[in-house]
């Protein structure tokens, strides 16, 4: 079995008797890409800080390519943890160069100024940076000078590449091109990487794989598509905005929400209390008489190639929908339902999928 590019095993840190991260079990496969998305606060990027060596733990252990660099009684420093790590602010010396700030890494390794200056040259080319070697970074815009730190996180040719809030000091457009180009980067140099966002569109983007933490614990890690199909928690549902999480409850005739009811079961032919996940890629709009659902519009924004409509099943049930066409608001809109998209938790957080009444009832 291939040694792991990195192992965390049963970490845990606290900052005055305040949990800070709690048991986190975690793999990541060579030339992976991981993105820990979350909340403020969840832990995050206390995770990203423990696994550069930027903070020690409390128990458990960090492995790099089979090699221990973290317990409690083992604490490789930073630099020889052979690292490359991109700051949300950037992090550039403004009293130096794009060159020199790029260079930097490689005269902590004592590197011969020769190969230094052509490794620099090579990694500002990877970024589209190479007439800018002599420039200050103040004289840059926001996306030039993260490019500076991405070609000084990787000039060394780092093991492990790290990145924390990589492209939020961004505005939208410079964030998407960006995050495609750093994309293209890692899979052009084989790199494996781990960033820390609480976007779940750049996790879903740049990820491989991406673990979702809140309050400190580690309660998911999926594909991207398995997570946004498949969230284990109607919590992790609403982050990363799946779709809508109605409160009902199930009996013989289906699930009852809001004055409604929805023809659908549970697996195992579960009544009772539940919570259950409407995603919008099971939503079509369709006319109320031939509707499972009947909803009004709340509010409505056009978006150019579509348009956003907020529904509402009553005042505490909401639901999103791009839509084309021209809706007004309090108008009532039908809605077919396709019953295998969906997903129920019971009140024990145990997730069960759902099948149309008439097929549970034949069963």
């Amino acid at each position: 079995m291939p040694i792991p590019a990195l192992a965390i095993e049963g970490l845990n840190k606290s900052f005055d008797d305040k949990k800070a991260l709690d048991g986190i079990d975690l793999h990541l496969s060579s030339g992976k890409v991981l993105a820990l998305l979350g909340p403020s606060g969840c832990g995050k990027t206390t995770l990203l800080r423990c696994i550069a060596g930027l903070t020690g733990i409390d128990s458990g252990h960090i492995s790099l390519n089979g090699q221990l660099v973290a317990q409690p009684q083992c604490h490789l420093s930073p630099n020889d943890r052979k690292l490359g790590m991109v700051f949300q602010d950037y992090a550039l010396w403004p009293h130096m160069s794009v060159a020199q700030n790029v260079a930097f890494p490689l005269e902590m390794q004592g590197v011969n100024p020769k190969a230094r200056e052509e490794q620099v040259a090579w990694a500002l080319s990877l970024v589209g940076l190479g007439d800018y070697a002599d420039r200050q970074p103040g004289s840059l815009s926001g996306g030039q000078q993260q490019r500076v730190a991405l070609a000084r996180a990787i000039v060394a040719k780092p093991r492990l590449l790290l990145m924390d809030e990589p492209l939020s000091n961004l505005d939208k457009g410079l964030r998407d091109n960006l995050a495609l180009e750093i994309r293209a980067l890692i899979e052009e140099l084989a790199l494996t990487a781990v960033f820390v966002t609480h976007d779940q569109h750049e996790a879903f983007a740049l990820a491989d794989e991406v673990a979702v933490l809140q309050e400190g614990r580690l309660q998911q890690v999926a594909s991207p598509e398995a997570l946004y199909q498949a969230p284990a928690t109607p919590s992790i549902a609403a982050f990363i905005d799946a779709g809508a999480v109605l409160d009902g409850h199930f009996d013989a005739d289906g699930f009852h929400v809001a004055g409604q009811t929805l023809r659908v079961m549970a697996h195992r032919d579960y009544t009772g209390p539940a919570r259950l996940l409407l995603p919008r890629r099971a939503l079509t709009l369709t006319s109320p008489t031939q509707a499972d659902v009947i909803a009004k519009v709340k509010g409505r924004l056009f978006q150019g190639d579509h348009t956003a409509l907020t529904l509402s099943l009553n005042q505490h049930t909401h639901i999103k929908l791009r839509v084309h066409g021209t809706l007004v608001p309090s108008e009532s809109v039908g809605l077919t339902v396709d019953v295998a998209s969906l997903r129920a938790w019971l009140p024990t957080g145990e997730a069960l999928s759902c099948s149309p009444l008439h097929a549970a009832e034949l069963c």
